[in-house]
């Protein structure tokens, strides 16, 4: 069964003075792209967020967001008297050089400068990484469970366009008589234009005839864009990731309707080429989000 690049993921962590939310958000991409944002505390772990990631996402642009809210005082800085003092004395000096009036704003001027308020970073502890290693699995659980669900519909949307292309191509071999017998008429009546009916080498012109028609035949198209229409359905079917694949099958079904177009010279065959390729193009879209 195949799934899709697409997921998201949330999970919170209820920690010592805080809530961690761990959010995983996951588009197309050709390769695995991964961008972390976290808090300061564990950007030491951002290489091991990287590896849990990688090993359980194979493909696409992988948004990863640490966001925590304080749920006590533990967070709190401490001012830095040493500083504030020596800020405060600074300006109260040369207040009054100036002649200006010093005041309790002065005080809160001084607290908006650097430097003013202590804050000692944390140690972070094995058991709290672990209770945030447990909430990030979490999350990449359900993204791909996201995952999966959306590769169901987009399963089922293949399948659609697919059988569509085999049913299409049913109705080419109904007009192949017909088309054998226009292309037949045609080059006779043009050649009756050139010359009198009597002058024509009957047996010259069936020789000819046979020739062109093996330029024109589609039966190896035909057999070929049905054998990779099957193809492309067993392949739906395999366990590993086969998104790269079934974009190379397509790629060989192009081809094949392509030169059915070519070839057709038939304005209903020509109409249900078209209708082909307006599938085959709705497929390779769906596969562009395929993992």
């Amino acid at each position: 069964m195949i799934r899709s690049m697409t997921g998201y993921g949330k999970a919170e962590c209820l920690l010592p003075g805080k809530k961690l939310t761990v959010e995983i958000k996951s588009l197309n991409s050709k390769q695995l792209d991964t961008n972390t944002r976290l808090p300061a505390l564990y950007k030491e772990k951002e290489l091991e967020v990287r590896q849990l990631i990688s090993s359980s996402l194979e493909r696409g642009k992988v948004d990863c967001s640490f966001f925590y809210e304080v749920t006590s005082d533990a967070g709190t800085g401490t001012i830095n008297e040493p500083v504030v003092k020596n800020y405060f004395e600074q300006l109260y000096r040369i207040s009054g050089e100036l002649g200006l009036e010093a005041s309790i704003e002065l005080l809160s001027t001084v607290m908006r400068l650097p430097d003013t308020i202590r804050s000692e970073k944390p140690d972070l502890e094995e058991e709290e990484w672990e209770a945030v290693k447990t909430g990030l699995q979490q999350a990449l659980q359900q993204v791909n469970g996201f995952r999966i669900q959306e590769g169901e519909s987009i399963d089922n949307d293949l399948r659609e366009r697919v059988s569509a292309i085999l049913e299409k191509l049913t109705q080419i071999k109904d007009h192949e008589e017909e088309r054998i017998a226009q292309i037949r008429d045609r080059i006779g009546n043009n050649l009756e234009t050139f010359l009198k009916k009597d002058l024509i080498d009957e047996n010259r012109f069936e020789q000819e005839l046979i020739f062109y028609m093996e330029k024109l035949d589609i039966s190896e198209e035909k057999v070929r864009l049905d054998n990779h229409c099957k193809y492309f359905m067993k392949t739906l079917e395999d366990s590993s990731p086969a998104g790269k694949k079934l974009g190379f099958i397509s790629q060989e079904m192009g081809r094949e309707i392509n030169t059915l177009g070519s070839k057709a010279n038939h304005a209903e065959i020509q109409r249900l080429v078209v209708e082909m390729k307006d599938e085959l193009e709705r497929i390779k879209e769906q596969l562009l989000n395929v993992l």
